[in-house]
């Protein structure tokens, strides 16, 4: 029998198993086979004499041993012990409210990583907090999916953020400032408020309190990539790799890095190594396919990009990305073709504009990139947190009309940074 899972719980019958999350819970065997008969019998009444025949292999035992027993498991399950009811003359039943599977379903869907899974666990998560407006998990994964939703650049940041706030600002008034919220708040003030001192400041006692949380160490990388600190951005991902091995963001984090400090054959390596933990990480391929083009590897770099649109064709920023690897290498008509198709596109849905800006540089049309880019920075674009070490756009950076543009990007907000550091 395969594991069994109700709300935040996991149950490995074969190993005698039940964890919390990733955490491992304390309980007797023969505790964890009578809530091994509750899990089966989820939703309905398990009387005495079945408890006893299923979890003490039919030797007698007294009503007050089950008894003992079951109060075992509620203590163990801690507010969830309320889960478990018992009637005199029916027994014990485990009764997992909707809320509970429509959470779970939530980050089931969440895990995909694509525009439609956010989409559903919006759903599921408001569905959840419909139910029980006091559940901190519903407000928690609300705050997260808009956020990155803002992010990957699937829903604009002026319309999502708003809905960010609201539901952060719910989950910190059931629970408190957590490390994963504190965290959420700092990433969401680099992203989408550009103020990256306040930003570094809450990742950092983010991390303090939580070690562990490896996507902590990919965000504190990608502000430090916005504030050129590219020592410091490398340092970040090698230690969350330390940290939480199988984080499955921090190997293409750590792909992106090199790229940004044009250290491509490492880039090459982090980026398969990537793909073969992590094969549906669409970012983390697409990190992989500039990692090869940048060394040479061309054909392989289009095959990558292909793969990517495939897991991710929901996303028009992936297929921006393969356009313009087509555009820098011969195929200038494909380019040009998904150009006019992602222009038309936008009409209907947002498109992050920083991801037209650049397959308009790589087809060498700079007046209209730069065009796009002013765009990009009114719509608050999330991928503007790379232009400075995009090394895709290091040719546009010697135009005059950068500079201008990135002191109106984060100016004040990295000499504040630099004068703190100082």
């Amino acid at each position: 029998m395969g594991e069994l899972a109700f709300g935040p719980f996991s149950v490995d019958p074969g190993a005698h198993r039940l964890r919390r999350g990733n955490a491992e819970l304390a309980l007797r065997p023969q505790a964890f086979r009578a809530l091994s008969v509750l899990i089966k019998n989820s939703g309905q009444y398990v009387h005495h004499q079945q408890m006893i025949r299923e979890a003490w292999d039919g030797i007698s035992v007294s009503r007050n041993t089950v008894a003992v027993t079951i109060a075992e498991v509620k203590k163990v399950l801690r507010e969830y012990g309320s889960w478990i009811h018992c009637r005199p003359k029916l027994g014990y039943r485990l009764e997992v409210p909707r809320r509970e599977d429509l959470i779970q379903l939530g980050w089931h869907v969440w895990n995909r990583r694509t525009r439609e899974g956010f989409e559903k666990a919006l759903v599921c998560f408001q569905e959840a907090a419909r139910e029980d407006n006091t559940d901190f998990r519903a407000f928690e994964g609300l705050a997260l999916t808009y956020l990155l939703l803002c992010t990957y650049g699937m829903r604009p940041i002026p319309v999502a953020y708003p809905k960010f706030l609201e539901a952060h600002a719910s989950a910190v008034e059931i629970r408190g400032l957590t490390p994963a919220l504190q965290a959420d708040r700092g990433h969401a003030r680099h992203i989408c408020e550009r103020k990256l001192v306040e930003a570094e400041d809450d990742l950092l006692q983010a991390l303090r309190e939580e070690p562990n949380l490896g996507t902590t160490y990919v965000r504190l990388a990608m502000l430090y990539c916005t504030m050129e600190r590219l020592d410091d951005a490398l340092d970040m991902v090698l230690q969350g790799r330390a940290a939480e091995p199988l984080c499955p963001v921090l190997p293409s984090s750590e792909t992106f890095v090199r790229l940004c400090r044009r250290e491509f054959d490492a880039a090459v390596k982090c980026g398969k190594d990537a793909i073969d933990l992590h094969p549906y990480h669409a970012m983390g391929r697409a990190h992989y396919a500039q990692a090869l083009e940048a060394t040479g590897h061309v054909e392989e770099a289009f095959a990558q990009h292909r793969k990517v649109c495939i897991l991710s064709p929901d996303l028009p920023g992936l297929v921006a990305l393969e356009a313009s690897c087509f555009a820098r290498n011969g195929r200038r008509n494909e380019a040009e073709t998904i150009l006019g198709e992602l222009q038309s596109l936008r009409e209907k849905e947002y498109v992050d504009t920083y991801f037209i800006a650049l397959l308009l540089e790589s087809l060498g049309r700079r007046d209209e990139a730069f065009a796009e880019l002013q765009r990009a920075r009114g719509e608050y674009s999330a991928a503007l947190f790379m232009l400075s070490v995009d090394d895709r756009m290091r040719r546009l950076r010697v135009d005059s009309r950068y500079k201008l543009l990135q002191r109106r990007l984060f100016g004040s907000a990295r000499r504040r940074a630099e004068n703190g550091a100082a």
